[in-house]
């Protein structure tokens, strides 16, 4: 047993050194998290961002609605007269119901690819400058790490609010 003890004594003790060195670094270790969805949804530049998105796509949106509204009413009326028709001129309309649906299909597609074009480049932009404010907070906060996705977070760290004050400040 004193053979034990004198020779894993240095062991427990240098292991105890390292522990008592470890926690007083981790004191000084300064973490902090930011939610980048609260910025996107919070933010006066995302804000902006999605009010200038809905300006610039809402005249498409409205001809697409409308154009899909003729095409649901046009196919109603289709199938009303369906029966009343002669099979050339219901061969003639369905051909042109199908083109006008596929017309339709592709312009909700584009309407669709462009939006989200559009919005990935607005969405950079304000990803862009909330980092560079996560920065300054950092540096001016002293803190070591920050994080933007995690599994937990104890709230405490979350420094979001700071970070979306700190961005509605800036012009």
């Amino acid at each position: 047993m004193k053979f034990l003890a004198r020779h894993c004594l240095p062991f427990v003790l240098a292991a105890a050194a390292v522990f008592a060195h470890a926690s007083a670094h981790a004191e000084d270790y300064r973490i902090g998290f930011v939610n980048t969805d609260r910025i996107f949804r919070e933010a006066n530049t995302a804000k902006a961002a999605q009010a200038k998105l809905e300006q610039e796509f809402s005249k498409r949106e409205k001809e697409l609605n409308d154009m899909g509204t003729a095409l649901k009413s046009g196919s109603e009326k289709f199938e009303r007269e369906a029966p009343t028709l002669s099979e050339s001129q219901r061969a003639q309309r369905q051909k042109a119901m199908i083109d006008m649906d596929r017309d339709f299909q592709r312009k909700r597609r584009e309407f669709q690819e462009d939006l989200n074009a559009r919005k990935n480049e607005e969405l950079q932009q304000v990803l862009d400058r909330a980092n560079r404010v996560v920065k300054q907070v950092a540096e001016q906060e002293h803190y070591d790490v920050i994080l933007q996705e995690a599994v937990y977070i104890n709230p405490k760290h979350d420094i979001t609010d700071k970070v979306i004050r700190a961005l509605n400040a800036a012009k």
